[in-house]
């Protein structure tokens, strides 16, 4: 294939050597000058093991070379690889004017091209700019359609400096973001050569994957830093526990907990943290990751509050409230949280939880649980068709195939918030209204959440059924 690459930087100069290896006519366009000079005369304009044999070797087979002016060599191209940088901006948003002035001459030059031609972003930038930032640029300039008379894709590079040549080799997988199948199409043939998975996603997905993977990258070396300054403290060997923490590929380095859900609970979980927490305080060791874990999970529940305002039902059935499926221990229950906080919001409830009756919890599980809920005698339910029947909502806790199965039963017009992601998909076969707790496939980001004092004010009041079977207002 005939390849142009934008900007022969730490990834642009590594992607058009690699791709000339692979037997692509490769052009690296760059507009600084002495650049492409030390690049035609086989030198890597920037530092990388192995770099300039490969670049000398491209050169000479006569499949790679660089210019200042690519314009004129895009109707020659079957794609355009855009590889400029993304700096931050002083508020932290990545500044696009690199490939704002890429996507101009793009256009132009595909203005009085006839062959398809596909752009694709291997820039690191934040969901929304190959949609709403690229791709109105190629048309405005081009006069052309996308996904008619050009293609675009979102192809995030995973190379590593000092390691990238053998990154682009043996990458952990290959994304493709498309706009259209042809457009990913014509892309996956550019890699052929590669061994990798291959997945081809949304345009914004193959964005965001990008700055997560980076994101996580940066919360390991913290999250180590933070615990090396404590075993610091405590005059222990740091790499010695960590070496520990990795060897356990089950639920430490592994997908297990790597899932966006409902809050984390239990006996453990938050017991653990704050014991570290406090002890790391204590020998005066600042750790603000660790500190922000506890209330990161507080905000996972707000967010299921929020999710049951939204639809704004006054009856809501809680399927689940245990803190796990098949265990009565209530213990820090993040389901006994959001049901306190909607009563308190003015929601009548009704709960139900096969693994938890009244008759039968007994001790400190019994004490938490009518502690932290006192009208737990009034709401809990051993019937599920009765915690069912006339809601107008239900909020599923716990994945359950008896839970998903009642749900196939209820009204068209009653809403599912699923906190625990039941279904594969976006959406719950058989539930005509589904909320998923962070897996809508909608964005809604442009949609502010509303203040807890504006749910208060717009809230019903709060009844309980009595034991009588009167009602009575809820204290506050």
């Amino acid at each position: 294939m005939r390849v142009i690459v934008w900007g022969l930087g730490y990834v642009g100069t590594v992607v058009a050597a690699c791709l000339a290896q692979l037997g692509h006519e490769v052009i690296g366009a760059e507009l600084n000058a002495e650049k492409v000079k030390a690049f035609n005369s086989g030198r890597s304009p920037i530092k990388e093991p192995d770099l300039d044999e490969l670049i000398q070797e491209g050169i000479a087979s006569g499949r790679l070379k660089a210019v200042t002016d690519a314009e004129q060599y895009v109707s020659w191209a079957d794609a355009s690889l855009i590889c400029v940088g993304t700096p931050s901006a002083p508020d932290g948003s990545a500044m696009l004017g690199y490939i704002e002035g890429v996507a101009g001459v793009i256009g132009r030059g595909l203005k009085s091209s006839e062959r398809y031609h596909v752009v694709v972003l291997r820039s690191t930038v934040f969901p929304g700019v190959a949609r709403n930032v690229l791709l109105p640029l190629l048309e405005q300039h081009s006069e052309r359609t996308a996904g008619q008379d050009f293609g675009i894709v979102v192809n995030p590079e995973f190379l590593r400096e000092t390691d990238a040549i053998k990154d682009f080799y043996a990458p952990p997988y290959t994304v493709l973001g498309e706009l259209d199948t042809r457009s990913g199409d014509l892309v996956e043939g550019l890699y052929e050569g590669v061994e990798a998975p291959l997945y081809r996603i949304p345009l914004e997905e193959a964005e965001l994957v990008k700055v997560v993977n980076n994101t996580f990258h940066a919360l390991k070396v913290g999250f180590a830093n933070e615990i090396g300054r404590i075993c610091d403290r405590l005059g222990l060997d740091s790499h010695s526990i960590m070496k520990l923490v990795c060897a356990d590929t089950k639920l430490n380095i592994s997908p297990v907990y790597l899932k966006p859900g409902f809050a984390f609970g239990g006996s453990c979980l938050p017991k653990d943290l704050r014991s570290l927490t406090f002890n790391a305080r204590r020998l005066g060791v600042d750790v603000p990751i660790l500190d922000g874990i506890l209330p990161s999970n507080q905000l996972q529940i707000e967010a299921a509050r929020y999710k049951v305002h939204e639809c704004s039902a006054r009856r809501v059935a809680v399927l689940g409230l245990s803190f796990k499926a098949g265990t009565d221990d209530l213990r820090e229950s993040p389901v006994i949280g959001l049901i306190r906080e909607l009563w308190q919001d003015g929601v009548e409830l009704l709960v139900y939880d096969p693994d938890v009756q009244l008759d039968e919890t007994l001790g400190s599980n019994r004490e938490y649980l009518e502690r932290q809920l006192p009208q737990i005698k009034y709401i809990l339910r051993s019937d599920i068709a009765e915690v069912l029947q006339d809601c107008q909502a239900v909020v599923v806790s716990q994945k359950r195939p008896e839970f998903t199965s009642e749900l196939q039963n209820l009204k068209e017009d009653v809403t599912v918030i699923d906190l625990v992601r039941l279904s594969d998909g976006p959406t719950l076969p058989g539930v005509a209204k589904y909320r998923g707790l962070s897996w809508n496939g909608k964005a809604t980001a442009s949609t502010p959440k509303p203040s807890a004092d504006a749910l208060l004010e717009t809230a019903p009041e709060a009844k309980v059924p009595s034991p009588s079977g009167t009602a009575q207002l809820a204290s506050r």
